[in-house]
């Protein structure tokens, strides 16, 4: 066990945490942060690949993301050492705050803090999104990645379909196509 790269686990996962204000969403570009472009524990494309499987699965995003990418740094305790920074130093602060917060909601400063956080939030996910659809646009080609969006907005505001049906829907699809060689992926690409 190596504790330095453990120290650096839960910092990573400690900060990201602790400044991803407004849950999940807001939180997964600041662990992009810290474990692609801080400690470079992974590529673009591994930690979009675990965002995506931590999509399918039930529960917190952030916890299965925290938990995983512990893992894969430093094994079963590198896990458990993600997950303790992930949820107790937040834990303890929204029980610390939550009470004092709802006794100063009323106040213009308070109301102004929240409200700007708002922006900064929207544009976290928006940087998400554009590397996620740039990602997809290597994986699936253009015209792909544009349908995929499109049917999945349609299905998802339109039709009001759940996400998770969503999401096991693509994923059964993607399972049920055939892997294509690497040459065929690599003349998609050029092409």
């Amino acid at each position: 066990m190596d504790a330095r790269k453990q120290w650096h686990i839960f910092v990573a996962m400690l900060r990201a945490n602790l400044l991803g204000y407004g849950g999940g969403p807001p939180t997964i570009p600041l662990i992009h942060k810290e474990v692609v472009g801080t400690y470079k524990w992974m590529d673009d494309e591994e930690f979009s690949d675990i965002v995506a499987l931590a999509n399918t699965l039930p529960g917190p995003i952030v916890t299965k993301l925290s938990g995983y990418i512990g893992h894969y740094v430093g094994g079963v305790f590198g896990m458990l050492n993600a997950l303790a920074a992930a949820v107790f130093p937040t834990a303890i602060l929204t029980i610390l705050l939550v009470g004092t917060l709802v006794s100063f909601q009323d106040i213009p400063a308070v109301q102004g803090m929240t409200q700007a956080i708002a922006p900064v939030v929207g544009v976290l996910l928006i940087v998400m999104t554009y590397n996620f659809l740039k990602q997809s646009k290597q994986k699936v080609g253009f015209w792909g990645t544009f349908l995929l969006t499109i049917v999945s907005l349609a299905v998802l505001e339109w039709f009001n379909v759940h996400p998770a049906i969503l999401i096991v829907a693509l994923m059964v699809i993607a399972l049920s196509r055939k892997p294509k060689a690497a040459s065929e992926q690599k003349q998609e690409q050029k092409g």
